[in-house]
């Protein structure tokens, strides 16, 4: 006969390591617009499998790529009610959830990739823990570098703008306010729908980074590239807290590590890859035109102009867009 205490015990203590055991392992689903066999899949489908293999199938990703599971507004809806876990996401996105994310996106505010870079140094942190406090984990901020104004007509000054179809993303507020204070009336539409946009004619203009426009195939579209760095672009690795906050301690480490490593490493590459894109457009004939100087200073003038008014609206937080001003300042007195 079995002792029935010692049963007893036996079956209490498997009830524990099972119960253990299911509540360790996580599945993370995460969707992302980047197709399969880009760079992102690969570095981030690299990073899973290193942290499937280091936690022992205790974490483990599961990706959606290609957009198959909707744009980034469909993907956070789905993130609410736990269909997704994450996402691959562009940052502007997230400015529902934390306003000051959008510190990089103030139109015409950096010059250069070496002033964002400065900049980044400082406020990269900032971002992800507002991020974080929204509740999502964000390890690092991935750049997609500038976004210019692409059009199949050519465009130097504000007034150039006024005349045409412009194209902003559907969740992207900022966006949408600053094309007001420039006197246009975007049309609104998913990032899936622009590229049968500029065929129909429904839109002539868009706004893209140049390595987003050969991704997206946009360049097949367009003729002329106004040289002029209107906004600082980036994406983010965004895990719901909630979800990652099941991950022991330990294990939570070794995601950190893992894949801030392999999104540092897009971050980098995007770089690369821009610098690509912009010759690969020239080759093709599309048309770089840069406003003159008294053009410049009427972009210039109401860029500032659009900043300080979504201040004012709250739709900025005051002190980190000051803090980014200094900086900047800092940067251009030692140049």
């Amino acid at each position: 006969m079995f002792n029935t205490p010692i049963l007893k015990l036996f079956s209490f203590m498997l009830i524990i390591t099972v119960f253990a055991v299911s509540a360790e392992a996580v599945t993370i689903k995460i969707a992302t617009l980047s197709p399969e066999g880009s760079i992102w899949m690969e570095k981030m489908r690299k990073g899973a499998n290193q942290v499937a293999k280091a936690t022992e199938n205790r974490v483990k990703f599961k990706f959606y790529p290609g957009g198959v599971m909707g744009n980034d507004k469909t993907v956070l809806r789905k993130i609410r009610i736990n269909q997704l876990q994450g996402g691959a996401l562009m940052g502007g996105s997230l400015s529902s959830f934390f306003p000051g994310n959008q510190i990089y996106a103030q139109p015409m505010k950096f010059k250069s990739q070496d002033e964002v870079d400065y900049v980044r140094q400082h406020m990269d942190d900032y971002i992800i823990k507002g991020l974080d406090d929204a509740g999502f984990v964000c390890f690092t901020l991935m750049g997609g570098g500038f976004a210019y104004i692409m059009s199949k007509y050519p465009i130097t000054s504000i007034e150039d703008l006024k005349d045409r179809k412009i194209w902003v993303p559907d969740n992207d507020k900022m966006t949408v306010g600053s094309m007001g204070c420039f006197g246009v009336s975007p049309i609104i539409l998913p990032l899936a729908d622009v590229r049968t946009g500029l065929q129909s004619g429904l839109i002539d203009t868009v706004e893209n980074s140049p390595v987003g426009a050969v991704v997206l195939q946009w360049h097949t579209e367009i003729k002329y590239i106004t040289n002029l760095p209107l906004i600082y672009l980036y994406a983010v690795f965004a895990i719901d807290k909630k979800t990652f906050n099941k991950i022991s301690p330990d294990d939570q480490k070794i995601v950190a590590e893992v894949m801030t490593r392999e999104l540092k490493e897009i971050d980098r590459l995007n770089r690369q890859d821009n610098v690509k894109a912009i010759e690969a457009l020239k080759k093709q004939g599309i048309k770089f035109i840069t406003p003159s100087q008294e053009q410049m200073n009427e972009w210039m003038a109401t860029a500032a102009q659009t900043s300080q008014k979504m201040i004012n609206a709250k739709e900025l937080p005051k002190a980190p867009a000051n803090k980014v001003d200094d900086l900047l300042e800092q940067y251009r007195k030692n140049q």
